[in-house]
């Protein structure tokens, strides 16, 4: 497991639309308890987002999330971006992220994507969508086929199952936006997402306890 994160339970997986929403939406979350922090490249701001985010709020650790193409990864890094996350891979762009020498989560669904992972030396993936692959007992029978294998499920999972998923031995941190809902971000309801955010903090030390 990468130093960087040691100890991170649960990382808010952000789709921003407004980059002036980037920073006061990291501050909540950091306030909340969770300092490592993903932001998708599903929109024309998520860029400038990382780059705002990276500078105005060092503290956190600001990562890229669904990354499609070797640009997009050239593009993470140059925004200044602390990790890289794909829903899935191919060898163009494993060969990129690799090339960067930042942690890389790449997206993984079945058994055979998992050895082509692993046979490029990395052992934590993001497993997606983790929910319509059959949540926990899909996770689970991985377990002793793969062993010295981590996950980090993310697709449909929420505050209930994060603490299933947490609770297997092969799952050290899970993804999820239900910390960060739309509506309150929108609305520059950072309070409520603060709040959101110490509970969902909470379910992480409840599994490493």
């Amino acid at each position: 497991m990468n130093l960087l994160f040691r100890g991170v339970s649960v990382i808010p997986v952000l789709t921003i639309e407004r980059e002036g929403d980037a920073v006061p939406l990291a501050r909540a979350l950091f306030e909340g308890g969770l300092r490592v922090i993903e932001v998708t490249f599903r929109t024309q701001a998520a860029g400038a987002a990382i780059a705002a985010i990276a500078r105005e709020v060092p503290a956190v650790a600001v990562g890229a999330g669904t990354l499609l193409r070797a640009s997009d990864v050239a593009a993470a890094a140059q925004a200044g971006a602390r990790f890289l996350v794909s829903p899935g891979m191919t060898p163009e762009l494993a060969a990129t992220a690799l090339a960067t020498e930042l942690p890389y989560l790449p997206g993984v669904a079945t058994p055979s994507e998992i050895m082509a992972a692993r046979a490029l030396g990395l052992c934590v993936m993001k497993l997606f969508p983790a929910g319509a692959l059959g949540g926990v007992s899909f996770v689970r029978a991985l377990a002793p086929v793969f062993a010295g294998v981590a996950f980090c499920p993310t697709g449909g999972v929420d505050a209930r199952s994060a603490a299933d998923y947490l609770a297997l031995p092969n799952v050290p941190m899970v993804g999820g936006s239900w910390m960060a809902p739309r509506d309150a971000i929108v609305a520059g309801d950072w309070s409520r997402i603060r709040r959101l955010a110490e509970r969902a903090a909470s379910i992480g030390h409840a599994a490493a306890a």
